[in-house]
């Protein structure tokens, strides 16, 4: 018997808030958490602007020995899960810490971290390379890293499929705990790639925004788009099977009721320009679902400022919805938080439970130029209250991988 899924803890750090409520907030007051970098210096560079976690000091969090042995992405990761676990109400009283799993991803890991111990390497020496390096910099250690935390012992997985990992862990998550597996799971993903070998690789590649005006800089859906800005941070939901949620009382947020996934098999970096199989992993999220395309009231888009992506995104929407995709609402919230890569995904979750909680859509903001390849309802500028009642949320990575969530208001 399958089982349902509901969200009752949130938690973030991202370019415009330290937590959900500020970065909530932010999204209210149409906040660009995008600036010139302040993380390295960039005189040798084209890409001057980043969305970078502001006046962050690991030591209001951490000790300084955890400050030092955690990269950046781990110690977002373990902020977003105690704000997360702390919201849910999860305890040793009321949950057997055996069968509650952490599916958290990174899309690229410890890189600056692996940048750093490379020219210690270099420079020095390997005997100088430091051995909380390998520990430091995999993929998979902000995930291990919130179990140690916690004391969480069920299943611990790190997805990374590009910017698509932490839509896939939310996902994958969901479908362990609706077929029984788990009775709770910490899903989502965490980021920290603002470093002179992470922002080079995706300049050379001409991925990024390289002009100084941080309001014309991600600007998703806009024709004058012209490359994606990084971002950094993580988000974090706790999934958790709905009779466990009653048993211990939690506050219920919302329920997931739909995943999809597909690959494009096209191209190493450029999604498929048919948007077929986005389109195919919405179809497969709102058939999981049991909804139909016109029931769903707002779409988290991928959205990336890239004028491949949107335009793609777009066209795969038209094809999953049909004459839905005419009355959605659709907004990108990159323009506010930049892109956060393989976190992207679990922030964006997290910023779908609250616009169902709020009844409000997020808008693309910094929005000017229409842009006919994108001709959908992309909510432009500012908020929009309205009724909300199921949203979806895409994600979209390199290597073809395309992800989908769908979560809904809850009702007994």
């Amino acid at each position: 018997m399958e089982k349902r899924v509901v969200i009752t803890g949130l938690g973030a750090i991202t370019p415009i808030g330290k937590n959900v409520a500020e970065t909530w907030e932010g999204i209210e007051n149409k906040t660009c958490g995008i600036d010139k970098i302040s993380l390295f210096d960039t005189s040798n560079f084209k890409t001057t602007l980043a969305a970078e976690v502001k006046n962050y000091n690991p030591l209001d969090y951490f000790e300084p020995k955890q400050a030092k042995r955690f990269d950046r992405s781990s110690q977002f990761a373990i902020i977003s899960a105690r704000e997360a676990v702390k919201d849910s109400g999860i305890a040793k009283e009321n949950t057997d810490y055996d069968r509650v799993g952490i599916f958290v991803s990174s899309g690229i890991g410890g890189l600056s971290t692996i940048q750093e111990q490379c020219e210690i390497n270099y420079i020095k020496g390997n005997n100088r390379v430091s051995p909380m390096f390998i520990p430091m910099a995999i993929a998979n250690m902000p995930a291990g890293n919130i179990a140690i935390e916690f004391g969480f012992k069920g299943e611990s997985v790190s997805i990374v499929t590009a910017c698509a990992s932490s839509t896939h862990a939310i996902g994958e998550a969901y479908k362990t705990i609706k077929y029984g597996y788990e009775d709770v799971i910490i899903a989502g993903g965490t980021e920290a790639s603002i470093c002179p070998i992470g922002i080079a690789g995706f300049e050379n590649m001409k991925a990024l925004h390289t002009g100084n005006d941080k309001t014309r800089a991600s600007i998703p859906f806009d024709k004058e788009r012209s490359g994606f800005v990084m971002g950094e941070g993580s988000g974090m939901v706790i999934l958790e099977e709905l009779e466990h949620a009653k048993a211990r009382g939690a506050k219920i947020y919302a329920e997931i009721i739909g995943f999809g996934s597909t690959t494009d098999a096209y191209h190493i970096t450029s999604p498929d320009p048919e948007g077929n199989a986005g389109a195919k992993a919405m179809i497969r999220a709102i058939e999981d679902a049991k909804i139909k395309p016109e029931n769903i009231d707002y779409i988290n888009a991928h959205g990336t400022s890239t004028h491949l992506n949107d335009s793609t995104e777009t066209l795969a929407i038209k094809k999953a919805l049909g004459d839905a995709s005419k009355k959605v609402m659709i907004s990108s919230t990159k323009g506010n938080i930049g892109h956060l890569l393989g976190a992207a995904g679990g922030v964006e979750a997290v910023l779908s439970v609250k616009a169902i909680e709020n009844q409000l859509a997020p808008a693309t903001i910094n929005y000017r130029e229409k842009d006919e390849e994108c001709d959908l309802d992309i909510i432009p500028n500012g908020p929009r209250k309205s009724k909300i009642n199921i949203v979806m949320s895409n994600s979209l990575g390199f290597g073809g991988h395309n992800a989908c969530i769908i979560i809904k208001k809850f009702e007994n």
